[in-house]
C-alpha cells in the first residue's frame, strides 16, 4: 500500500475518532444537563411537599391556623405556603404549597374537611363497671373510648381501636386479651363537644327545617320519613302535615328545638336530625319502629342514603307492639349528655334483635337487655354493622371532633 494511501486510511479513521469523541461530548452533556434538571425539579418538589406535611402539621394542632408560610428559606430554596377556606358553611380548608428550587416551581395541594364523630362505629366518655366486651361482641369498624376498655374472652375489633383509660382484664390478659385486627391504641384523649347538638340549631333555620319545642302543644314532634317527603304532627289525635324534604330542609338538617323528636319511616336522601333540650325528657329521640334507607347500601353500592340520629339528652328504644319483634335502624347515632338504650330493658318482654347499620357515639353506655348464662332475659340482643362509608363521608352537619382529616391530595 501506497503512502498516500496510508495517509487517507490514517485521516479517515481521524476524523471517525473527532466525530465519535463529538458525539460523546454532546451525550455527556445532555446527560449532566438532564440530571441536574432533575435534581432542580424533584428539589423544588420535596420543597412543596415538605410545606404541605408543615402547615398540615399546624392546622392539626390548632385548626384556626391560617398564617401560611412566606418565602420560607428550605433545603436552599424557598417555600411559599397559603392557607384557605373555600367554604366557610362547611368549614372547608385548602392549603396550596409552592416549593421554589433554582428556576423550577412545584405545586401541592391538599384539601381539609372538618372530621366528625360519625367516623367511629362505637365511641363512648363512659362505660360503666360492671359492663363488659365479651366474646360474642364485634365491632367492624374505628372504636374509641374515654374510659377503660373492659374485655372478657376476647372481644374482636376490627378497626383500629383506642381507649384514654386502657384495658381491664376481667380474669387475666391469657383468657381475655381483645383481638385488635386494627391495631390498638392506649392514653387517646378525644372528648365530646359540648354544643355539637345546639350548633346545628343555624343550619336548621338556613336551607333546613326547624321545629320550635318552645310553642305550646308542640314540645313533642312525631316524624315519619317516606323516601322524599316527611309526615309530622304534634300528638297522636291529629293528621299528620307532610313536607317535600329535598326542597324544605336542602341542607338535610332537621331540628327539634328544646323539645322531643318521635321517629320512624324509610328515608332517602342524606338527612340529620337533631333534638335539643335537657330537662323534662327534652332533647330525647325515640325510635317508634323501623328507620331505614330506602337503598340499602350493603347490597346497593349506589346508595346514598346517610342518616344522622343527634340528640342532647337520650336515644330511646320505644317500649311498644311495633319494636317487641327486631327493630332496624340504618343511621349513626349521637347522644351528647346520656346514651343509647332500650325504653324498660329489664323488664320489657324478649324482643328479639336490634339490627343497627351504622355506629353509636354516646356518652353514657345504656343497656338494652338482661341476660344469664348467655341467654337473654328480657329486651334485646345485639347485631350491630358498621357502614363503611362513615370512613369518609358524614350526614350533614354531624358533630364533629374538633380537628381535621386530609380529603384530598394533589400535586
Amino acid at each position: 500500500m501506497s503512502g498516500k494511501a496510508m495517509l487517507i486510511i490514517i485521516s479517515g479513521f481521524t476524523m471517525l475518532f473527532m466525530v465519535v469523541a463529538n458525539n460523546f461530548n454532546t451525550v455527556s452533556g445532555r446527560v449532566t444537563d438532564n440530571y441536574v434538571d432533575y435534581f432542580n425539579k424533584t428539589t423544588s418538589h420535596n420543597i412543596a411537599i415538605s410545606g404541605a406535611n408543615m402547615a398540615a402539621n399546624q392546622l392539626f394542632l390548632d385548626s384556626t391556623w391560617n398564617a401560611g408560610y412566606n418565602n420560607v428559606p428550605y433545603q436552599n430554596g424557598k417555600l411559599n405556603v397559603t392557607v384557605e377556606t373555600i367554604d366557610a358553611y362547611k368549614n372547608i380548608k385548602r392549603i396550596t404549597s409552592v416549593g421554589i428550587f433554582q428556576k423550577d416551581t412545584s405545586r401541592v395541594q391538599v384539601t381539609f374537611a372538618p372530621s366528625k364523630f360519625s367516623k367511629f362505629a362505637y365511641y363512648s366518655v363512659y362505660e360503666g363497671t360492671n359492663i363488659w366486651w365479651m366474646n360474642k361482641d364485634t365491632v367492624w369498624g374505628p372504636f374509641h373510648t374515654q374510659d377503660i376498655l373492659r374485655a372478657a374472652n376476647h372481644p374482636v375489633f376490627h378497626g383500629k381501636a383506642s381507649s384514654k383509660g386502657g384495658i381491664q382484664y376481667y380474669t387475666n390478659q391469657a383468657t381475655d386479651k381483645p383481638y385488635f385486627y386494627g391495631g390498638y391504641e392506649q392514653g387517646v384523649d378525644l372528648s365530646l363537644p359540648t354544643n355539637g347538638v345546639t350548633a346545628l340549631k343555624t343550619p336548621a333555620q338556613n336551607n333546613g327545617l326547624y321545629f320550635n319545642g318552645n310553642n305550646a302543644g308542640q314540645g313533642t314532634v312525631y316524624l315519619k320519613f317516606d323516601r322524599d317527603y316527611l309526615y309530622y304532627r304534634y300528638n297522636t289525635m291529629t293528621p299528620y302535615d307532610s313536607v317535600y324534604l329535598p326542597s324544605a330542609a336542602p341542607n338535610g338538617v332537621i331540628y327539634v328545638d328544646n323539645g322531643v323528636a318521635r321517629i320512624q319511616g324509610t328515608v332517602k336522601g342524606a338527612y340529620t336530625i337533631a333534638c335539643s333540650g335537657t330537662s323534662s325528657g327534652k332533647g330525647t329521640i325515640w325510635l317508634d319502629d323501623d328507620i331505614v334507607y330506602s337503598k340499602d347500601p350493603r347490597t346497593d353500592p349506589t346508595s346514598t342514603d346517610m342518616l344522622g340520629i343527634v340528640a342532647q339528652s337520650n336515644v330511646w328504644i320505644t317500649e311498644n307492639s311495633a319494636n317487641n319483634n327486631n327493630i332496624n335502624i340504618n343511621a349513626s347515632i349521637y347522644v351528647e349528655q346520656g346514651g343509647f338504650g332500650a325504653q324498660n330493658y329489664n323488664t320489657r318482654p324478649v324482643s328479639g334483635t336490634i339490627n343497627l347499620l351504622g355506629g353509636i357515639i354516646q356518652n353514657t353506655r345504656q343497656a338494652v337487655g338482661t341476660f344469664n348464662s348467655g341467654v337473654i332475659k328480657t329486651g334485646f340482643s345485639k347485631s350491630y354493622r358498621y357502614d363503611d362509608r362513615f370512613m369518609t363521608a358524614s350526614p350533614p352537619f354531624f358533630p364533629g371532633t374538633g380537628g381535621f382529616e386530609i380529603v384530598s391530595w394533589y400535586e
